[in-house]
């Protein structure tokens, strides 16, 4: 008996003191995300923010176009996602040749995605747009911003591919530096671009998207400058990145056209959202478009959380140290809830000095109180359902749990319940705007319950 004890002891501490090596490489990754999703996304605050001071319906259309970006980004997300997995499962067991491999597969992928929607939207944006808003005003700028915004499509896939590629290795930094001179470069273009400042012309809606043209621009050169002549652990040439592999694709495509299919089907239906208020009225869409920017910036704690938990995760399950998964699992859960109060009580708390920053109508005003309180409980489920699907078990190798949660809730939830709530019951777009987001909440459900079941643990390397 005694010898039990001391052998279960033994195992206990083995297992802390591997869950706290964890934890101090976990750590310093979340932080590392957070501060570059939290700063990329500002950048489109900042467009949001400074846009607002321009003109409403400059706004507003700037808001429209970017859904065609959401779902170009989600989409380069789920090839990201699939190289994130295999390549942090090859990094716990040591391997990095294969990691260059995908790597390289992963950037084509980005590259041929990025270039259908730029050659598409270049050539038809106003039928592209007139989907979304048939508001004259709104559709006239969203069209004048698409004109130049489609040329950064390609671009922002291949430098958002390599640098959330990066993460596999435990590489985050440069993608918060990346993410800091963006902010710089696009505030500065803005104030003069935008409103014409320093003798420059005054371009309003398309100052603000030459200035994002360029900041994209100024990303791709230093996050490839840092691949080809600053990183040390992969040591990737450019031969190496711009060859092809075809057994590493057919790898990383079995894991990532889950993660892609969720992508598309998320992010239309974001669209489709969008279309729903947009046909109600523009005070419906403004509000939002500030709404669902700023809670955004709250929601870097969630795409953070994901991204650090997929990559300990997938070192975890490709080293092969299967005890760790259950105690790793049980506090990130805890650590998730936690985050998502702390979280949702400061979107609450400061929700009127942020719309105090926008110069819109009275009305537009009231409806983002409304929205944003609304956003701020559903946050909290944000907050642990997300992280749990992409990071914990997408990361444990089960990427298609995530596409059947995230498709069924929104095309056989949210989208039926909100068109009729707009269309055929005609009920206030505060109502409306409750049942775009309830499965926030909801998805909370199934996610807790097949996390704790263990059974999505998958080593996808060779």
């Amino acid at each position: 008996m005694s010898s039990f004890i001391k052998r279960r002891r033994k195992y206990t501490s083995d297992v802390s003191d591997q869950l706290t090596i964890i934890g101090k490489r976990f750590i310093p990754l979340f932080i590392a995300i957070f501060a570059q999703q939290f700063m990329g996304i500002f950048v489109n605050l900042l467009d949001n923010f400074m846009l607002g001071q321009y003109s409403e319906a400059a706004m507003s259309g700037a808001t429209v176009a970017n859904q065609y970006f959401t779902v170009l980004y989600n989409i380069v997300f789920g090839v990201s996602t699939g190289v994130v997995t295999l390549g942090s499962q090859y990094w716990g067991k040591g391997e990095r040749e294969p990691i260059k491999k995908i790597f390289s597969v992963g950037l084509k992928l980005a590259f041929l995605i990025g270039a259908v929607f730029t050659v598409t939207l270049a050539l038809f944006p106003r039928q592209a747009l007139s989907l979304i808003t048939n508001d004259q005003a709104i559709l006239n700028e969203a069209v004048d911003y698409m004109s130049i915004i489609c040329f950064t499509y390609v671009i922002g896939a291949c430098s958002s591919q390599l640098m959330t590629s990066l993460q596999a290795v435990e590489t985050a930094r440069v993608g918060t530096f990346m993410s800091a001179s963006t902010i710089v470069i696009n505030f500065c273009l803005n104030y003069c671009l935008i409103y014409g400042n320093f003798g420059l012309p005054r371009l309003g809606v398309k100052g603000a998207a030459y200035a994002t043209l360029v900041s994209r621009c100024v990303e791709l050169i230093i996050v490839l400058v840092y691949i080809f002549a600053i990183d040390k652990k992969l040591k990737m040439t450019p031969a190496g990145l711009f060859g092809f592999d075809f057994d590493y694709f057919k790898d990383l495509i079995q894991v990532a056209w889950p993660v892609m299919l969720t992508g598309t089907s998320w992010s239309v239906g974001l669209a489709v959202q969008t279309t729903i208020l947009g046909h109600m009225s523009a005070e419906a869409i403004g509000a939002s478009s500030i709404a669902v920017t700023v809670s955004q910036i709250f929601l870097c704690f969630s795409y953070a959380a994901a991204s650090s938990i997929c990559v300990s995760m997938g070192k975890i399950v490709g080293s092969g140290n299967r005890e760790l998964i259950k105690p790793f699992v049980r506090c990130i859960q805890i650590m998730l809830l936690i985050l998502g109060i702390i979280v949702a009580a400061l979107e609450f708390s400061l929700r009127h000095v942020i719309i105090g920053l926008y110069n819109v109508s009275p009305g537009t005003e009231a409806l983002a109180l409304q929205f944003i309180t609304v956003m701020s409980i559903c946050n909290v489920g944000s907050i642990y359902e997300y992280p749990v699907m992409g990071g914990i078990i997408a990361g444990g190798g089960n990427t298609i749990y995530q596409a059947i949660i995230d498709s069924s809730f929104m095309w056989l939830l949210v989208i039926p319940l909100s068109a009729l709530s707009a269309f055929v019951f005609k009920w206030p777009p505060l109502i409306t705007f409750i049942c775009l987001k309830i499965d926030q909440i909801l998805k909370c459900i199934p996610n807790a319950i097949y996390c704790n079941s263990y059974k999505w643990v998958r080593d996808r390397t060779r």
